[in-house]
C-alpha cells in the first residue's frame, strides 16, 4: 500500500511539474503565418514551439477542440500574441485569392481542412486493415470460398465467390491475409496479428456465396483469404497533444517487415485504447543500450549507457491493445524494442 501511495504521489508530482513547465518558443519565431495548402498542424506548431505537441496549450484548446480542430484552412492568418505575457496563437481574418482581407466565412471543402500530419503518408494505413485481433475467430467473418473457372490464384479483374457478406449495402472490400504475430516485447504475449494487405474487391452480386471482382491486386489472392469492409479514409485532424496519463509502451514492429526505421516510418506499439492511448497523442521514443567492447585482456566488457531520447511519434490509429504511430522527428534509426513514453 505504501508503494502504491508513493507511486501515486510521484505521478501527481510529475504531472504538476509538466503542467507548470512554461511554453518554449523557437528562436526568432514569426509573428504570423499564412496557412497554405500542404501545411499540417504539426508543421505550423513547429514554426512557433520547440515542443510541437503542446499545440493545444498555446491555442488554449479544450478537449473537444483537440479532437476536432476543423477551423484552420488555407488562407487563414495565424498570429503570435504576446500581449498577456505568455505566448498564445490566435487566428486573424482570412486572405482571399486576390489578397484582400475579408471576414472569416468558411466555405472551404472538408478535404482542404489542415490535417495534423501529412495525409498521403498515412492514408494507406487508415484505409487498409492493419491487424487481426489475437482472439479473432478464424471460422467467422467474410472469406474467399471459390474462384471462377476454378482458378487457384486471383489477380486484378478476376471474379471470385465469398461467404459471410450479409447484404448489398457494402460495395467495396479489402482483401487480406493473417500475417505475423505482434508480440509484446515485455511479456512475449501475442497481442494481435498483422494483416497482410492483398488488394481491393467490389461486390457484383449479393448472396451466399456472393460474387465479387478484384479491382486492385497488390499480391495474389487465394481461397481462404479474408475480407473486411473498406472504410472511407478520414483526414487525421486531431491536434497533436501529449497523453494526460503516463504511457509506457514499446515498439513491436516497423511496418514493412524491416528491423530499423526513421522519420516517416510507421511503428506498432504494445499499448492501445485500453491503456489510454488515442489518436493525436504524441509519444517520445527512447533507447537504453549497453556499449560492448573488448578490454586489454581480450575479454568482452559491457557498459550501460544512459537512456537517450531521440524521436517523436504521432499516434494515428488505435486498437484495444495495439496502436500505430508515424515517426515525425528522429535523430537516429528507430529500432524494435525501443521505449515510447510521454514527451
Amino acid at each position: 500500500m505504501v508503494r502504491i501511495i508513493s507511486a501515486l504521489i510521484l505521478a501527481v508530482t510529475a504531472a504538476c511539474a509538466l503542467a507548470a513547465e512554461p511554453l518554449t518558443l523557437v528562436d526568432n519565431p514569426p509573428d504570423r503565418h499564412v496557412v497554405v495548402k500542404g501545411d499540417t498542424l504539426w508543421g505550423i506548431s513547429g514554426q512557433f514551439l520547440k515542443q510541437p505537441w503542446r499545440w493545444p496549450e498555446i491555442w488554449r484548446m479544450n478537449k473537444e477542440e483537440i479532437k476536432n480542430p476543423h477551423w484552420i484552412y488555407p488562407g487563414d492568418i495565424i498570429l503570435l500574441d504576446m500581449s498577456s505575457g505568455s505566448p498564445r496563437l490566435r487566428k486573424a481574418r482570412q486572405v482571399s485569392d486576390n489578397d484582400k482581407i475579408r471576414p472569416t466565412v468558411h466555405s472551404t471543402p472538408v478535404q482542404q481542412v489542415i490535417p495534423s500530419i501529412p495525409p498521403d503518408v498515412i492514408e494507406p494505413f487508415i484505409s487498409q486493415p492493419l491487424i487481426v485481433e489475437a482472439n479473432d475467430d478464424e471460422t467467422k467473418g467474410v472469406r474467399i470460398v471459390a474462384a471462377q473457372e476454378d482458378r487457384m490464384l486471383l489477380g486484378s479483374g478476376d471474379s471470385f465467390y465469398a461467404s459471410g457478406i450479409p447484404d448489398a449495402s457494402i460495395e467495396k472490400w479489402h482483401v487480406f491475409r493473417k500475417g505475423k504475430p505482434l508480440k509484446d516485447p515485455e511479456t512475449g504475449e501475442v497481442l494481435a496479428y498483422e494483416a497482410f494487405f492483398l488488394g481491393n474487391a467490389r461486390l457484383l452480386k449479393p448472396g451466399e456465396p456472393a460474387t465479387l471482382r478484384v479491382t486492385l491486386s497488390k499480391e495474389e489472392m487465394a481461397r481462404g483469404d479474408r475480407l473486411l469492409p473498406a472504410p472511407t479514409p478520414e483526414i487525421i485532424s486531431y491536434a497533436p497533444h501529449r497523453p494526460e496519463q503516463e504511457i509506457a509502451a514499446r515498439i513491436m514492429s516497423i511496418y514493412g517487415g524491416v528491423q530499423e526505421g526513421g522519420t516517416g516510418s510507421v511503428v506498432s506499439l504494445n499499448r492501445g485504447k485500453n491503456d489510454g492511448l488515442e489518436i493525436g497523442h504524441v509519444v517520445a521514443l527512447f533507447r537504453k543500450r549497453t556499449s560492448v567492447d573488448v578490454d586489454d585482456n581480450g575479454r568482452r566488457t559491457e557498459t550501460p549507457v544512459p537512456e537517450e531520447r531521440y524521436a517523436l511519434a504521432f499516434v494515428f490509429r488505435v486498437f484495444d491493445r495495439v496502436s500505430y504511430a508515424l515517426v515525425v522527428e528522429s535523430s537516429k534509426s528507430v529500432i524494435i524494442g525501443d521505449a515510447a513514453r510521454n514527451p
